[in-house]
């Protein structure tokens, strides 16, 4: 397998191979796509890490509380 990289915009759906590289390509490719745009997905762990949600008189567990077996 040969990896060939280039930068092009995607016009309705397709993907266009620069000619210099149109006789390097067979029929079957594999794609990877990378984005230049961050995605917009929020994941919940990392924003509840930078901002915590404050309860009023929270007491976390105990080691004891925690490995508590009754």
């Amino acid at each position: 397998m040969e990896a060939i990289e280039f930068k092009t915009r995607i016009k309705n759906g397709i993907i266009q191979i620069p000619r210099k590289y149109s006789q390097k390509v067979g029929n079957t490719v594999k794609v990877i796509i990378l984005t230049e745009h961050k995605s917009k997905h929020v994941d919940m762990i990392d924003e509840l890490l930078k901002q915590p949600v404050k309860i009023p008189d929270f007491k976390p567990f105990s080691r004891a509380d925690i490995y508590d077996r009754s």
